[in-house]
This record gives structure tokens, sequence and C-alpha cells, in this order.
């Protein structure tokens, strides 16, 4: 099972997150759930990296199944916007997700 983990500050603003498991739901290279959350995930990070011009700090497993991102402490107000805005799409589009393949992913809010 896949596990999305959301970490957010005291004001409930979106700090990081981090990916771990395998959802399992198709043999290797047919994995449905993989494929959506790795796609989403990867463009997610991607998107903050090129549309907020931040580098925010990304850990990676060697051997896949694991991805956490969590964002820098400085940033500009129009950079902060903009990943909140990203990374709450990435929220949505994972519940989306979980509501049809609740078996393989599960979303925790810290």
């Amino acid at each position: 099972m896949v596990e999305f983990k959301l970490f957010k500050d005291t004001h409930g603003a979106i700090q990081g997150f981090e990916l771990s498991g395998h959802a399992n739901s198709g043999p290797y290279g047919h994995d449905l759930v993989c494929a959506a959350v790795s796609a989403v995930s990867f463009g997610t990070a991607n998107s903050i990296m090129e549309l907020c011009q931040i580098e925010p700090e990304i850990e990676q497993g060697a051997e896949g199944g694991y991805l956490k991102l969590l964002l820098p402490n400085r940033m500009s107000d129009e950079q902060r916007d903009k990943a909140q805005t990203l990374l709450q799409g990435m929220l949505v589009t994972f519940q989306t997700i979980e509501k049809d393949y609740h078996q393989y992913i599960t979303i925790i809010e810290h």
C-alpha cells in the first residue's frame, strides 16, 4: 500500500509530503495506481521547482517506492502561494485516487 503523508504547519499550510510503499494494484509495469501516484508526485515536485523557482529538500529511495519533499523555510509570499496551490492540487488528486482505490493508497495529514 502507498502511504501519503502530508506535513502542515500550525496555520494549515502544507510544508511538504512523504510517499512510501508500493500500490501492488497490478503486475509490474501495469500498476495504474503506482503510475498515477508517481506521475502526480513527480509532476508536482517538478512544477514547484520550475514555477516557484525554489529548490525544495527532496529525498528519493534508490529502488523507488519513496519520495519526500519539504519546502524551504525562506520563500517570498508569491513563491509560497504558488507552492501551496500546487500542493493543494496534488492533495485533491490523491484524494480522488483514494476514493476509487482506497485499498491501495492511504492519506495521513500531520
